[in-house]
């Protein structure tokens, strides 16, 4: 396939600035943490973590930049479509390559290894899958304002149904019918107090609110977190809303009326908007990413626009190219990276040249945590090499 033209190569590097963290980054972040116990260097490795459940860390975005990303690139590659083929043959490649994705989705989480019940329906890929189709369906059919409606709508009706619907008090019991604790300790959907009568609203704690209830009751297969999945079905509705967001910047992309100035000015000023208006969301509605709450989904897409809008300048505007180009490898290789190392295992490669002996050597003879940071490098080094590789060919693999 030929190369992205310059308009997207900003769009190319932060795909591939998302992905190097899915595939190292985070690795070389905690290793440069256990070199030094300076708080820089730990800090840095905390944002390199999870958040446990209510928060934000760099690492809660990682996701959530990801669907923005693909909101974005579906304007371009969803827009040419239109452009040649109408609406009809722009449906077809949405309807062939949702379905495509979600299919390698569940090859990645394991395909039919194992014996069902215990298959996941649901996954990160899964998520994406579901957001580029319905994203883009809107994207064939609306107008941006009505796009920009339907995003509003999405966030502010899941805020309404997870702040106000009451749903079943399923925690455990004991022998006598009191709750075992105020907090969701089951592990088993078998577990759950299904006959209760009590009824609660309101509540965002983990295993323990609308979303995870629905995954409870009526998400079948395999739940990542035991009685609930962080991508079940219900939060998949402001998970759709990260990728409108998206496809609204998409669209200040792809104008033809905007000078590039005023591209930047919008990309800047929408993402400290959507930053401001989360934040102060998550006073009522925490920030957290198990549940993909409103607040969530405006902090992460104001981080979005802003880091957009960020490469736009530095990469399309001023034309600084050089620093980015390993971006640029990974972003235009994205899914193939991700499978690879699924079915490679970059980490597995990098202990059988750096493990065992030569880690120990590291850490004896250069400093104490050095073999694990060398460890981390061989894992970027396996991802690096094969982006390096198919960019060099000219090999783009898409779905």
């Amino acid at each position: 396939m030929a190369a992205a033209s310059p308009r997207l190569v900003s769009l190319d590097a932060l795909r591939g600035f998302d992905m190097f963290w899915i595939m190292g980054g985070e690795s070389l972040a905690r290793a440069i943490g256990g070199l030094s116990d300076a708080p820089p260097a730990q800090f840095v490795a905390g944002q390199l973590e999870h958040v446990p459940w209510q928060g934000f860390h760099f690492y809660d975005l990682i996701f959530p930049l990801f669907v923005f990303i693909v909101g974005v690139s579906l304007v371009f590659s969803l827009g040419r479509t239109l452009a040649q083929h109408g609406r009809a043959g722009a449906m077809r490649r949405l309807i062939q390559r949702t379905v495509l994705l979600f299919a390698v989705a569940l090859f990645y989480s394991g395909g039919f290894s194992s014996f069902w019940p215990d298959i996941r329906l649901l996954g990160v890929l899964n998520r994406i899958a579901l957001c580029y189709g319905c994203a883009g369906l809107l994207f064939c059919f609306l107008s941006p304002r009505a796009i920009a409606g339907c995003a509003a709508g999405l966030l502010i009706g899941y805020w309404a149904l997870m702040t106000f619907l009451p749903f079943p008090d399923v925690r455990p019991v004991d022998a006598n019918g009191k709750l075992i604790s105020a907090t969701m300790t089951a592990t088993n959907t078998a577990q759950l107090n299904w006959s209760t009568s009590t009824t609660v609203r309101g509540v965002f704690e983990p295993g323990f609110n609308l979303a995870h209830y629905v995954d409870q009751k009526y998400l079948p297969g395999k739940k990542w977190d035991k009685t609930w999945d962080p991508e079940g079905l219900l939060s998949t509705l402001p998970a759709i809303g990260s990728c409108l967001l998206g496809v609204l910047a998409g669209l200040v992309l792809r104008s033809q009326t905007l000078d590039q100035r005023r591209k930047l000015l919008y990309l800047l000023g929408g993402g400290a908007i959507c930053l401001v208006t989360g934040l102060l969301w998550s006073l009522q509605f925490p920030l957290i990413k198990k549940i993909w709450s409103s607040s969530f989904v405006l902090v992460a897409g104001g981080c979005s626009a802003l880091l957009l809008g960020l490469f736009y300048w530095l990469i399309d505007i001023r034309q600084y190219r050089s620093w980015c180009q390993v971006f640029v490898w990974y972003g235009m290789n994205a899914i193939t990276v991700y499978l690879a190392d699924k079915l490679v295992n970059f980490p597995l490669v990098s202990q059988r040249l750096f493990g065992g002996d030569v880690k120990t050597f590291f850490d004896a003879h250069v400093a104490p945590g050095f073999g694990t940071l060398m460890l981390a490098l061989g894992e970027i080094g396996v991802g690096m090499l094969l982006v390096w590789y198919l960019h060099r060919r000219k090999i783009f693999l898409r779905l």
